[in-house]
């Protein structure tokens, strides 16, 4: 459990300086934008590897308490909106009408996928993992809206929107079928039963 709240605090605490404009400066300037950008990534990467390595070592443990019985219905909802989300990651590196519309698709998405799978787990560790990625991204997107930052990028096209639809629902369907169960998280009853 210690291992993924610091992955969580490395890996979001990299994600929130950004939000912090003249903290952000200061170690631009003192560090310069090469070096900045390598320790923001070394931070992030460093972090996401405590959360993965963190969730592998308490999924299943002792630590790992379930705090509630998530009902069915919740299931079905997580599934109705990581879709969505899916398309929303895409739109977030595609130009389209989406990303004009929501303005930061990839906030967006993260808000989408910690909720869909907070309300459908039940455990500390859900709550720990999903609960904090949903804080930091309501944060995130308050904190860009507040400062005016502008999602660039190429003028919208109706390209752009079937792209992120279609390869949306190929990621959503690939995480379904063969990336949620690779990762040993299986959501769909097997064939053989």
């Amino acid at each position: 459990m210690a291992m993924l709240i610091l992955g969580l605090v490395l890996f979001i605490g990299a994600h929130v300086t950004p939000t912090f404009p003249a903290f952000r400066s200061r170690w631009v300037e003192r560090l310069g934008v090469g070096p900045y950008k390598l320790v923001f990534t070394a931070a992030s990467l460093a972090g996401l590897i405590l959360i993965v390595m963190g969730v592998s070592a308490t999924r299943g443990s002792a630590a790992d308490a379930h705090i509630w019985l998530p009902p069915l219905w919740t299931r079905h909802l997580a599934f109705a909106l990581m879709l969505p989300a899916f398309v929303l990651i895409v739109a977030a590196y595609i130009p389209s009408h989406i990303r004009a519309k929501v303005g930061h698709p990839m906030l967006a998405a993260i808000v989408l996928w910690a909720a869909a799978h907070l309300v459908a787990n039940g455990d500390l560790l859900a709550v720990l993992l999903f609960g904090s990625f949903l804080i930091f991204a309501l944060y995130d997107r308050i904190s860009v809206a507040r400062r005016a930052v502008p999602c660039e990028g190429a003028p919208p096209g109706w390209l752009g929107d079937a792209a992120a639809l279609s390869l949306g629902f190929v990621f959503w369907a690939a995480t379904l079928f063969w990336l949620h169960p690779l990762a040993g998280v299986p959501l769909l009853p097997s064939a053989g039963r």
